[in-house]
């Protein structure tokens, strides 16, 4: 079963997340994630799931590349998804 899709937009915009985005050597697979995010439902080869964990209830992952290389963070406020970071699974393990 498909994960219902909590959000309408994307929002972008994050300066910690441009500057991650920087650093990533494979944009072209971020941003077809990031395309694929507007799908509904949600591909379920993104492994699109909430952070249990955290602090915040509203942040999700999604894995990025074939062999899941990166992972990206978003933040859901209201209808929208806010991108926090995209890295390594370590670095967004470590900090999302």
């Amino acid at each position: 079963m498909a994960p219902v899709k909590p959000f309408k937009s994307i929002d972008p915009t994050l300066p910690g997340f441009q500057r991650c985005l920087k650093k990533v050597g494979n944009r072209e697979l971020v941003d077809a994630a990031i395309a694929d995010l507007l799908l509904d439902p949600i591909p379920g080869r993104l492994g699109f799931k909430k952070l249990t964990d955290y602090k915040n209830p509203n942040i999700f992952t999604i894995m990025i590349g074939g062999n899941h290389s990166y992972k990206l963070s978003l933040e859901i406020q209201r209808d929208v998804a806010v991108l926090r970071r995209v890295g390594t699974h370590q670095q967004i393990d470590d900090n999302p």
